[in-house]
């Protein structure tokens, strides 16, 4: 009986690290969108990921012909939603200027391809909320403000294009 059980356990676990190593880095990606970290700087993104793939693997043998992508991408997105929309200000990411709300929705809807019923089902919101807030987002990524010039250097008359005043 023993031997049956470690038999399926080291079955389990082979199965999931072969998950893991296939699908971790798609999925530590969607983490960082979400989080609005840096991909370089992203401890939330890791702990986020770090927290549905344990979940996963909890549920792993219930499964039952699920796709463990789809169930860990749903985790992820659940715990992100609990906790962060009313805490995550991106940290200098690329859609860090979104509201976490808008991230979401980017994410799933053009990262991960969900389809917007899907999404909205997810989430909990109307099937054009969720295009309100994709095309909102869309548009805050491909069109930021635009904010003060950067002050040029002084150059004085008389000196090479290119080249500052010295100091």
């Amino acid at each position: 009986m023993r031997e049956r059980q470690a038999a399926q356990q080291a079955r389990r676990a082979r199965e999931f690290q072969a998950f893991v190593a296939g699908a971790a880095g798609r999925l530590l990606h969607a983490a960082t969108l979400l989080t609005g970290e840096r991909p370089d700087a992203n401890p939330r993104a890791r702990a986020l990921l770090t927290a549905a793939l344990a979940s996963t693997y909890a549920s792993w043998d219930r499964l039952r012909g699920e796709d463990p992508y789809d169930r860990t991408r749903t985790v992820l997105v659940v715990r992100f939603a609990r906790g962060a929309w009313r805490r995550s200000r991106g940290r200098g990411g690329l859609l860090a200027r979104l509201s976490p709300q808008e991230r979401l929705v980017l994410v799933l809807r053009l990262y991960e391809g969900v389809a917007e019923e899907q999404t909205a089902a997810l989430l909990g919101l109307a099937v054009e909320r969720v295009r309100v807030l994709c095309a909102r987002a869309v548009a805050a990524v491909l069109h930021p403000p635009r904010g003060p010039a950067p002050a040029a250097p002084a150059v004085p008359p008389g000196a090479p294009l290119g080249k500052a005043a010295p100091s």
